[in-house]
């Protein structure tokens, strides 16, 4: 890794610009900076339902169905690693999963068995307790580029992964065309929460290292690609970071000199969406999503 760029962090407000290094062999990129202690349990990530949650219901539903569709494996044993409120665990099981989700934080924990009525374990990747071999699929969903060092973590997945199973990992694309526009301010950079910034290469690279064998990258995702587009087009004239963002998960203020210029912004959303469809034709997504299998033969049927 060598020295490369900072990034601006979007909370706290105010907060100091973070350094980045950056492999030069693929891209990928790792925060410098030691993440602040309760990262995951406070700021965005604090409890408590977002706005407009409800409204969204339908869209997000839309959206944990095109997950399914990649993975395409209904009747199969499936855990979802950093489950968060358990929506996906939740929409797995309603599409014939045998789906069960662990969970690090508190609050995800607690907000899945109000809001879903699912019951997350409340563990992280390393210590959880998951036999090898036993799983048909798992899902590690905008999970991975939250460690410092994901290589482990993944070899992990890949021996929970009985032979033919697969794993499906998304994470956002530091070489994708928002990445570029939003520079320091990309939306998904989300310094120094993000400790490991992937690019499409690096991902198949680290995935490749835990003994998989990637499947299919995806590139056209509509749950986090036009609006981390928008949003981080936006950025680059609000005085905070994501500030929409933000503000819909409680944790921005609503009088803020940036909530006309946010305003205002939406005109710009049809620019970002033709933007974002043409990045993911070019293979340049905001986000990715890689599938890839655990080499040998299933050992029973899905």
């Amino acid at each position: 890794m060598t020295p490369w760029r900072e990034g601006l962090p979007a909370e706290p407000a105010g907060a100091a610009p973070v350094p980045l290094s950056r492999c030069r062999r693929c891209g990928t990129a790792v925060t410098e900076a030691p993440a602040p202690p309760g990262v995951h349990e406070t700021g965005a990530y604090a409890g408590g339902r977002p706005r407009l949650s409800r409204t969204a219901a339908p869209l997000l539903g839309a959206f944990d169905r095109r997950r399914l569709r990649l993975i395409d494996r209904p009747g199969a044993s499936l855990l979802d690693v950093g489950a968060g409120r358990g929506r996906f665990v939740a929409a797995a099981r309603a599409a014939g999963y045998r789906a069960e989700g662990i969970e690090p934080s508190l609050r995800g924990v607690q907000a899945a068995g109000e809001e879903y009525g699912v019951t997350l374990r409340r563990e992280e990747i390393a210590g959880a307790r998951v036999e090898p071999g036993s799983l048909g699929v798992i899902t590690a969903w905008h999970v991975i580029e939250h460690l410092d060092d994901p290589g482990p973590a993944l070899a992990t997945l890949a021996g929970w992964l009985e032979p033919g199973g697969v794993l499906l990992v998304g994470v956002p694309n530091l070489a994708s065309l928002q990445a570029r526009i939003g520079g320091s301010r990309w939306f998904h950079l989300d310094v120094p929460r993000h400790r490991t910034h992937f690019t499409a290469r690096g991902l198949v690279l680290a995935l490749e290292a835990a003994g998989l064998e990637p499947l299919g990258t995806t590139h056209l995702l509509a749950e986090h690609n036009p609006f981390g587009m928008w949003q981080s087009m936006v950025s680059r004239f609000t005085r905070r970071p994501s500030y929409l963002y933000n503000l819909l998960k409680r944790n921005a203020a609503l009088r803020s000199r940036d909530l006309p210029i946010t305003l205002a912004g939406l005109a710009l959303l049809p620019a970002a969406v033709v933007l974002e469809l043409g990045a993911g034709a070019a293979r340049r997504g905001g986000t990715v999503a890689v599938l890839a299998r655990r080499p040998g033969r299933p050992l029973r049927a899905g």
